[in-house]
């Protein structure tokens, strides 16, 4: 299976930050936010990720992330000229993915929870159909929401309700078989003009081949839309790094763990970084 990051638009919540640089960019505590969506793809085991934003965007995630190659990855960019809904990205992506299954995630969403990377690994072996997530919320209406019967059993799907048949919303996270990109070229824009990932699901529904597997009340969903989800976010990364001790979202520590560089190659990773705490870290995990 392959990753598609999708970091575009232009983030107008976020103004003035983010009226000269991509959100994605931005730090999250003590990495760039685009290492939290990238992570969890690694986590998934997925080495091929394709990076898709805006032309004046994607030089910047070239600078930060190369090749791919000193994580034992490879990596793609894409240009999006327009911001024409989710789906759009394996339309922009079906070269890449060349009829293979596909994974995307949004390039500003953020998890964290036991046992999320056994969920990921079951969701990536996905051989047929699809499999997203659901995630219970208080206020559901800004979202996709998943309705369920009383054995759990999806019956809809809707996109931003006015009314929702339940607090399940859908996180950016969705896991495809090999015929999404077909799926999503056959999509036809939505009354706002977009190509919308909650039709792309509901496709799969129909055919009786979508999974939804449910975040429990331990697991916490972050996106960073605005300046208080965004600090938010970084303070919440900030207390379990320094309870712990542990990184969340090391990337370097990820691709050593997976077995896909050697314990010289991320000592070499971290001297680069210098004195820095993170450089640090990941020097004393090569030991």
């Amino acid at each position: 299976m392959k990753g598609i990051i999708l970091a575009g638009g232009s983030a107008t919540r976020l103004y003035p930050l983010s009226k000269a640089i991509s959100k994605q960019i931005m730090p999250v505590y003590d990495k760039p936010m685009i290492y939290y969506p990238l992570s969890t793809l690694m986590l998934a085991g997925i080495r091929e990720v394709l990076i898709i934003s805006t032309p004046r965007d994607l030089p910047m995630f070239r600078e930060l992330l190369g090749t791919g190659e000193e994580l034992g990855m490879t990596f793609s960019y894409k240009v999006q000229e327009q911001p024409n809904g989710l789906a759009q990205a394996f339309v922009l992506g079906a070269d890449f993915l060349n009829g293979e299954p596909g994974c995307l995630i949004l390039g500003d969403n953020m998890f964290y929870g036991q046992n999320f990377s056994a969920m990921l690994r079951r969701a990536a072996d996905t051989k047929q159909g699809a499999c997203i997530f659901g995630y219970y919320v208080k206020d559901p209406r800004a979202y996709g929401v998943v309705e369920f019967d009383d054995n759990g059993k999806v019956l809809s799907i809707e996109e931003k309700p006015e009314a929702p048949k339940s607090n399940y919303a859908v996180p950016g996270l969705y896991f495809y078989d090999a015929t999404v990109t077909q799926k999503a070229a056959d999509l036809k824009p939505s009354a706002r003009g977009e190509y919308e990932i909650t039709d792309l699901n509901r496709l799969y529904l129909e055919e009786g081949t979508l999974k939804v597997e449910l975040f429990g009340r331990g697991f916490a969903w972050l996106d960073t839309g605005n300046c208080d989800s965004l600090l938010e976010a970084s303070n919440f990364v900030s207390t379990i790094q320094k309870r712990q001790g542990f990184y969340i979202s090391c990337i370097e520590e990820i691709a050593w763990r997976n077995g896909w560089i050697t314990s010289g190659d991320l000592r070499v990773l971290g001297e680069k970084l210098g004195k820095t705490e993170y450089g640090k870290y990941l020097i004393e995990l090569a030991k």
